[in-house]
């Protein structure tokens, strides 16, 4: 049985309502989305709670997916969950605080356990792409993170591909400049 038709009765088995299909989702795309909500947010409690977020909205939507892409119809409804996640926090208020504190903690830990040089690239890597807009992080994080096609991007923000592969492209390249 190849991967799409596996897919497509995980699928059928979740819109029924079988636990196990459900099992069988998360196993397949749960390492995606906590990369994409990880990147995104830099707090490996945030990113817990968020996939667990969305895997019960899943549960709930699971209904309104009509066939097309499933990456792209997931990662639609991944990307709704981080930007309500962002609505509540600034609703309260507590964004900039809040990353602040978390920054500072990641610093004092990685103070306090040495880094690799492994570890120091990707908390150099993680900290520029930090610094890039919003928008930007997103795409790089939707394209290369969630390995999503340019198309199904493009699909999912309703943009033409090129506008998607235009704004993806110019954030690895200011992402390289930040690097050196």
């Amino acid at each position: 049985m190849d991967a799409h038709t596996e897919l497509e009765e995980i699928i059928a088995g979740c819109q029924e309502g079988d636990a196990e299909s459900f099992s069988r989702l998360v196993d397949l795309y749960s390492r995606r989305c906590y990369g994409y909500f990880f990147r995104m947010t830099g707090s490996r409690a945030v990113s817990d709670d968020l996939l667990s977020e969305l895997f019960v909205k899943l549960v709930e939507k699971i209904g309104t997916f009509k066939g097309e892409s499933f990456d792209s119809w997931l990662f639609k409804v991944t990307s709704n969950v981080f930007h309500d996640y962002l609505r509540r926090k600034y609703r309260d208020g507590k964004v900039i605080e809040s990353r602040k504190e978390e920054l500072e903690e990641r610093i004092k830990q990685e103070q306090r356990r040495g880094s690799r040089k492994e570890d120091e690239q990707m908390d150099k890597l993680q900290e520029k792409i930090e610094r890039l807009d919003g928008q930007t992080r997103e795409l790089i994080m939707l394209r290369f993170y969630s390995q999503l096609s340019f198309k199904e991007i493009a699909k999912m923000r309703g943009e033409p591909i090129g506008t998607v592969m235009s704004k993806v492209h110019r954030g690895v390249r200011r992402l390289r400049e930040l690097m050196g």
